[in-house]
């Protein structure tokens, strides 16, 4: 992500979350309150039309806030990042901007600096900046959905590392692995056993389905287990296990003052009181065990995340 600075200070943020799927964008006023809200279908297979489509987004916004053209700062928040290095595009799902210069393109097409970054870093930031960690010094926030991400926050600035995935914690592999559980499933990345293949929702569904024969959703498993179906809770309970081992090493590094949980299993009401005892025997000390907490702003912590990456006081670190 680079740390250009806009022509002119700005009271006015746009943040954007680009999905495979939808782009969702968001302007936020000078105390972070929300001035307009938009979704747009996001374009398949063209990296130009992906730069037009958020370009119009970014228009839209400002007319329906009632600014005008250009006075809002804007950041991007997406799966994948720019290379530090090069500013190519590298890791997104929307497979056709690999390799792109997104950014550039976004900056020339909007006439305005632009900062992108990571859709985990965003999440993060937006819940270390007003949301459930705001009261923390150190922040660790954890996508599990469909895939599985990460981010850092320390001191109020994303600790986004030399190249750009600090806290890329879903292609580690399954700490302390049981019986079974080794060498684990094939991940997307080509290596086996990654958190990933364990704790997404489409881990969930996966391990479910290996184990009792029975095809559901990570949703639809739940709402089995909250039924009373033994086998749907037996699942709950190993994929509490792995996230648990998983979060451990991981405060065993980092050692945070808080966990923030997002995406759709953080709706799992089960783990805010689970986890804590669950990762006790795997920390180095059981005080050293964080707070566990659901996110503050849920679906909307990517495009808030994304806004603040133009907040003086949330700058990125390479440490």
């Amino acid at each position: 992500m680079t740390n250009s600075a806009p022509p002119e200070p700005s009271s006015f943020r746009i943040g954007i979350d680009l999905g495979g799927t939808k782009i969702a964008g968001a302007l936020l006023g000078p105390a972070g309150d929300i001035r307009a809200e938009i979704r747009v279908a996001a374009p398949k297979g063209s990296p130009q039309a992906t730069v037009e489509a958020v370009a119009g987004l970014v228009a839209a916004l400002e007319q329906t806030a009632g600014i005008h053209s250009g006075a809002a700062t804007v950041g991007v928040g997406m799966p994948g990042s720019p290379s530090p290095s090069t500013g190519l595009i590298r890791n997104a799902n929307s497979v056709w901007l690999n390799g792109t210069t997104f950014e550039a393109d976004l900056a020339a097409a909007l006439g305005r600096a632009v900062r992108v970054a990571n859709d985990a870093n965003c999440f993060a930031l937006s819940e270390a900046t007003d949301g459930a960690g705001a009261d923390a010094k150190t922040v660790f926030g954890v996508i599990i959905g469909t895939g599985c991400g990460g981010g850092v926050v320390v001191d109020g600035k994303l600790l986004v590392g030399r190249h750009g995935i600090a806290g890329e914690w879903g292609h580690c592999p399954l700490p302390w692995a049981g019986t079974g559980e080794h060498p684990g499933e094939r991940c997307w990345c080509g290596r086996y056993g990654c958190m990933e293949t364990w704790v997404s929702g489409t881990a969930l569904a996966a391990d479910h389905a290996r184990v009792t024969g029975d095809v559901l959703s990570g949703e639809a498993v739940a709402r089995a287990a909250a039924a009373g179906d033994i086998g749907a809770r037996a699942s709950l309970d190993r994929h509490a296990s792995r996230l648990a081992r998983g979060l451990a090493m991981i405060s065993n590094i980092l050692d945070p003052d808080v966990i923030v949980l997002g995406g759709g299993l953080s709706k799992l009401g089960h783990l805010y009181s689970d986890l804590p005892r669950l990762m006790a025997p795997y920390m180095l000390t059981s005080e050293a065990v964080p707070q566990i907490r659901p996110p503050r702003w849920g679906d909307a912590g990517g495009v808030r995340g994304a806004a603040w990456l133009w907040n003086d006081r949330f700058q990125t670190t390479k440490l």
